[in-house]
């Protein structure tokens, strides 16, 4: 009868925790610094802010330009409202005026 004698190798025992700590470390390096970790979700967050503050400007300039636009409307024709655009458009004022201009 013949057996089969195995040498003990410590080689052996040591490749499953191997794998299983090189998947770990892969998987852990890219849920930190990866498309989606945790350092692109902090990216994004400031992205959002920024926006948010662009588009409070925007919307905040938007109200301002549709009360002019209806101040000029046809219903509501304001002589002040038109004498002004028309005099900052033609750049022109009158010798004893003081111009102001805020823009």
């Amino acid at each position: 009868m013949w057996t089969r004698h195995h040498k003990n190798r410590k080689f052996g025992r040591l490749i499953l925790p191997a794998i299983t700590v090189a998947f770990i470390g892969y998987f852990g390096y890219h849920s930190i610094h990866g498309d989606y970790g945790l350092r692109a979700g902090e990216r994004f967050d400031q992205i959002r802010a920024e926006r948010n503050k662009e588009l409070a400007d925007l919307v905040k300039k938007r109200k301002a330009i549709e009360k002019q636009v209806e101040l000029l409307s046809d219903g509501s024709l304001e002589r002040d409202m038109i004498d002004e655009k028309a005099r900052y458009q033609l750049n022109m004022s009158r010798p004893d005026e003081i111009v102001i201009f805020n823009r």
